[in-house]
């Protein structure tokens, strides 16, 4: 109103309670950790609401994420943003290419603080002054968030695996992984890989979540020195540069917050397995998996199935 642009209004709850909420529900109770802000922006935000711009007219859609556009040489690519620590290149690396092509970023060069500064020279209320990083059709709280889940669950007839066995993992005396009986968890959709605060287990040193096995409903645990992962297999990729124009060096993000780092990436047949070069603190299944080369491109996304 302020600026003096016209304002349309489109009715995205049926289509983001169906592509959103419903995936992220039944996602957890198969014990998996998805990540809906990525499948917002590639079902909603550069889905149904690009859709919806278009219908209007509208030939480009401009969005406040912090993500480039870089030139390539078949058109635009993907790009990391200038401020890394506001980066949101690994939440849009699953949306298509054509549809990000449509995309205008004005925060990619510029921090959050110039943007803010920005709204105040030109006399406007900023109307956010503060961020939350929760998910945002879930109340703030560790109680909501069960509750919202179980709630849903019961409404969709979901049957969940109750308590289960939670194994210590030790080396023994030659170095072997061995398995002994620790404690009881109340569900695996409560714990995710990597995790240490809330597992509600007494013990001689802090444990942390190495695995979820859920074929057999149970949660293995084990101290910091067992934490790590090798790599991952995914799901089916989305490629935003051909892979014969990949570069020799890649880069794997497996966390949002992971720095991308080294890896060898092999396209199969039902979508990346992805090898990093170290160990690094553990990612989940149903989260991002995202593919950079080291300008910071975007060359695929995925959904990670399977850690190793």
């Amino acid at each position: 109103g302020q600026l003096g642009i016209p304002l349309h209004v489109a009715d995205m709850r049926a289509v983001f309670d169906r592509e959103v909420v419903t995936p992220f529900v039944r996602a957890y109770a198969r014990g998996r950790t998805p990540n809906p802000c990525a499948l917002c922006n590639r079902a909603i935000k550069f889905g149904a609401l690009l859709d919806a711009a278009l219908s209007l007219g509208a030939d480009r859609i401009a969005t406040g994420h912090y993500a480039r556009l870089l030139d390539g040489p078949a058109g635009p690519v993907l790009a990391a943003a200038d401020d890394l620590a506001k980066d949101q290149s690994y939440f849009l690396s699953l949306v298509p290419l054509e549809r990000l092509r449509r995309a205008v970023f004005p925060l990619a060069r510029q921090d959050k603080a110039a943007s803010i500064a920005q709204v105040k020279d030109a006399g406007l209320a900023v109307p956010v002054p503060q961020e939350s990083q929760e998910i945002c059709f879930i109340p703030a709280g560790e109680d909501a968030y069960r509750a919202f889940l179980e709630r849903r669950w019961q409404a969709e007839g979901l049957s969940l695996p109750g308590s289960g066995p939670v194994l210590l993992e030790e080396a023994d005396s030659d170095g072997r992984p061995v398995l002994r009986p620790l404690a009881r968890h109340e569900g695996l959709w409560r714990y995710t890989e990597g995790q240490r605060r809330g597992l509600g287990i007494a013990h001689s040193e802090p444990l942390y979540v190495l695995r979820k096995q859920g074929e057999d409903n149970t949660l293995v645990v084990g101290g910091r020195a067992r934490l790590g992962m090798h790599g991952c297999l995914t799901g089916p990729a989305n490629l935003l540069c051909p892979p014969e124009q990949w570069p020799d060096t890649l880069l794997a993000r497996l966390r949002h917050r992971q720095r991308p780092t080294p890896a060898r990436v092999e396209i199969t047949d039902g979508g990346l397995r992805i090898t990093l070069a170290e160990p690094q603190f553990p990612s989940a299944p149903g989260q991002v998996a995202a593919i950079y080369d080291e300008q910071g491109r975007v060359l695929a996304g995925a959904l990670v199935r399977e850690l190793f």
